[in-house]
């Protein structure tokens, strides 16, 4: 059995008492390419590009991920804009968008998209994408011959190399209820929905029977579904299944979302809202619960996630704060049974991994939020582990707090290989959090984590282990962030990993009489990683 403690490392150590942590037997297998991609419709051609340009800085972002993961992220397109994408076969560009700033100062909330569009998905090689057809129909009469032409246009585009699964419908449990404007009367139910996506997804089908018939087998015919916004909206999941929403046994991955709070909402901070592991594992069981309900024999995702909804707060949703809150969100949800996780981005999203094109509101970019997915990815790998929390179990006066101290651990084949340690303590690099030039005089305070009870790594009994951290200057910084030393920076090399000189790079902890220490500073992550050959049990 694994033990764990922590003290504070500063003038005077505090020590907390040991406790008890999870083993093997706990632990659970996410599926693969669990560190995924959720893109907006209306910016799918931003991330992309087309045939004739496309956007090779996007690829290279999810070729490090690939890398680190062995597959590719899956990328879903879909959001609030796919139920408001009207095709045009007249359109000589992808997609013709008009802003309503009451509606949403973010997206273009009246669509249209031309055969154009669909060049996008033939530009990043070895990635699987779900394409999400109009349900909602923003009022507009051409809604259901969109989904009759469309569906022949994304098959064709797709075919088996790239076709993950489809989706119809963005939020269904919002559409009574949208703040961007209703779209079925307040009286609409489950059976409604039910019935609609039915109705719809037989005519899917009824287009591929002749558009593309190889893609009907039980290996590429499928949905991500319900798709609705969360747990507690104006429609119920459990009711929806209930009502025969899996009559035809097509559904693939039962698909929600989730977003911890608001960009608007009163309260919303960094520490007490993202780097907070009780806020965090709290969001997420609500779906682990709605799933055990009702048990659809299916995977479970989170199709559309991130941090704040209405594309998340600046200083909150772009600091480094929020990297580690990806990482505590992602791992910890792996840890509880989701299948994969898919970060929604958007072009000018505040929350977004990067910034695929300049535009007049934001740079092209590497953003903080990616750095997260790397240093998840990288602590999940590619070798397919079981993933469990590992409870810091506190007593006496020196407690462990839940709230920022956490831990987690990778097995494979029952053998410890990895173990990741996040403390979620917030400590400004700028004065009071502003990110000013003004910097913070305070130090920044280190704690010591130590896991006991791993065995006989080699038989000395010590081992060296491998030890690399998600790093930045602190919570709010937006700049200046590495992973294990790299930079993912555009500037520096289009996206790929430069090794930056002045990071300490290569460093190593000792396992000695079964025990590993490890320093993590505030608003810092680490994993410990005992190799391929290290039988840690």
């Amino acid at each position: 059995m694994l033990l764990a403690q922590t003290s504070l490392a500063m003038a005077n150590p505090i020590s907390f008492s040991v406790g008890s942590t999870a083993s093997a037997a706990n632990a659970i297998q996410p599926l693969d390419g669990f560190i995924s991609y959720s893109i907006e419709f209306s910016s799918f051609p931003d991330f992309a590009g087309n045939t004739s340009n496309p956007n090779v800085f996007s690829n290279t972002l999810l070729d490090n991920l690939g890398s680190l993961a062995g597959i590719k992220p899956y990328i879903r397109v879909g959001g609030n804009t796919q139920d408001y994408a009207i095709y045009n076969p007249e359109l000589t560009i992808a997609i013709n968008g008009t802003y309503n700033d009451s509606r949403s100062p973010d997206y273009p909330t009246t669509i249209e998209i031309g055969p154009a569009y669909f060049e996008s998905y033939g530009t990043w090689p070895d990635v699987k994408f779900s394409h999400g057809f109009n349900l909602g129909g923003n009022h507009d009469d051409r809604q259901w011959a969109t989904l009759l032409e469309t569906a022949a246009l994304a098959c064709k585009a797709l075919g088996k190399d790239k076709l993950y699964w489809w989706e119809y419908g963005n939020e269904p449990d919002l559409f009574a209820t949208s703040s961007q404007g209703p779209v079925r009367p307040s009286n609409y139910n489950e059976s409604d929905y039910v019935a609609e996506w039915l109705n719809g997804t037989r005519a899917i089908r009824g287009v591929l029977e002749e558009s593309c018939p190889d893609l009907l087998g039980d290996d590429t015919y499928g949905y991500l579904a319900p798709s609705f916004g969360g747990t507690g909206n104006h429609l119920k999941a459990p009711r929806t299944w209930a009502d025969g929403l899996d009559v035809d046994g097509d559904i693939k991955l039962f698909s929600s979302h989730n977003y911890i709070s608001g960009a608007e909402s009163l309260g919303v901070t960094l520490q007490g809202t993202l780097m907070n592991h009780t806020r965090t594992a709290l969001s997420v069981g609500a779906h682990v619960s709605e799933n055990a309900t009702i048990r659809p024999g299916v995977p479970y995702i989170l199709g559309e996630t991130n941090s704040l909804y209405n594309q998340g707060r600046p200083g909150l949703s772009d600091a480094f704060g929020a990297a580690l809150w990806g990482v505590d969100f992602a791992v910890y949800g792996a840890s509880a049974g989701v299948g994969r996780v898919h970060f929604h981005m958007g072009t000018d999203y505040r929350y977004a991994s990067w910034q695929p094109v300049p535009t007049a509101k934001t740079a092209l970019g590497t953003k903080p939020p990616y750095y997260g997915n790397v240093a998840a990815a990288a602590f999940l790998g590619s070798d397919g582990p079981s993933i469990a929390a590992l409870p810091l179990d506190g007593g006496g006066d020196d407690v462990v707090d839940p709230e920022t101290d956490v831990a987690y651990a990778a097995y494979v084949g029952g053998a410890l290989r990895r173990i990741l340690v996040l403390n979620l303590r917030a400590y400004n690099y700028t004065l009071n959090g502003t990110g000013g030039a003004d910097l913070n005089p305070a130090p920044r305070p280190v704690r010591t984590y130590r896991f006991a009870g791993l065995g006989a790594v080699t038989a000395a009994g010590q081992a060296e282990v491998q030890v690399r951290r998600l790093y930045a200057n602190g919570s709010d910084a937006v700049t200046g962030i590495a992973w294990d030393g790299w930079s993912y920076n555009y500037e520096l090399d289009g996206g790929r990993p430069v090794r930056l000189a002045n990071v300490t790079t290569g460093e190593t902890a000792r396992v000695v009489g079964g025990a590993v220490a490890v320093e993590v500073p505030d608003s810092q992550a680490v994993v410990l990683d005992f190799g391929a050959g290290a039988e840690v049990r």
